[in-house]
């Protein structure tokens, strides 16, 4: 339930994962999600490690990657809007297949979202005692899923969560996109808006930072 609750919101990564699955199919879709993971695994190392700290000693550092994570979102838009334009899979060069694990994992390693996660809760996951996972988002969401840390078997549960996500979502985006072909360019249109209104609020608030 906890891995389910942090990969399951909208946001950058739901939007890569889902451009990928409509005009890519699943695997594509699976590979983004996969990206994404890949660069939480990052962040539990470098937390476990005690070095993730150091983003948030350094604000030029933080603000850099979250500008950084805008100015890709932006671009990652454009190529989604260029996408649509191409047939489904049986057009996509190889070359361009894998695109999507390298898309996410770019984005997630810029994501806020994801840095504060691992500068709160990530951290505190490794000690024993309780975490509110959803506080340090809004302050409405506070209380809602308290954790408690410590165990190995949490950080199982935490990964396997996000991998039940990121192998159901895009099939189920696949499935609806096999009943409608108006699916695929719809979801890819949406996945493209949601990443530019994201970077417009992260070069915004990298920006800030920085000042």
């Amino acid at each position: 339930m906890f891995g389910l609750a942090l990969a399951a919101p909208p946001g950058p990564m739901n939007a890569v994962i889902a451009e990928e699955a409509v005009l890519r199919g699943w695997s594509a879709g699976f590979r983004a999600g996969l990206g994404a993971a890949t660069a939480d695994f990052v962040f539990f190392l470098l937390a476990y490690a005690g070095l993730v700290a150091v983003v948030e000693q350094v604000a030029l550092l933080r603000a850099g990657m979250v500008v950084v994570g805008g100015l890709l979102m932006f671009y990652f838009a454009y190529g989604a809007v260029m996408d649509v334009q191409a047939t489904y899979i049986e057009a996509v060069p190889s070359s361009e297949r894998g695109k999507g694990f390298r898309k996410a994992f770019a984005l997630a390693l810029t994501n806020p979202y994801q840095i504060l996660f691992w500068l709160t809760v990530g951290v505190g996951l490794l000690q024993a005692g309780t975490v509110d996972a959803l506080a340090p988002l809004s302050d409405a969401l506070a209380g809602l899923l308290v954790v408690r840390t410590g165990s190995p078997a949490l950080l199982v549960g935490l990964f396997a969560g996000i991998g039940v996500w990121i192998t159901g979502f895009p099939a189920a985006l696949v499935a609806a996109r096999n009943r409608t072909d108006a699916v695929a360019p719809a979801v890819a249109y949406a996945s493209a808006a949601v990443l530019v209104g994201f970077g417009c609020y992260f070069l915004y608030d990298g920006l800030q930072m920085a000042l």
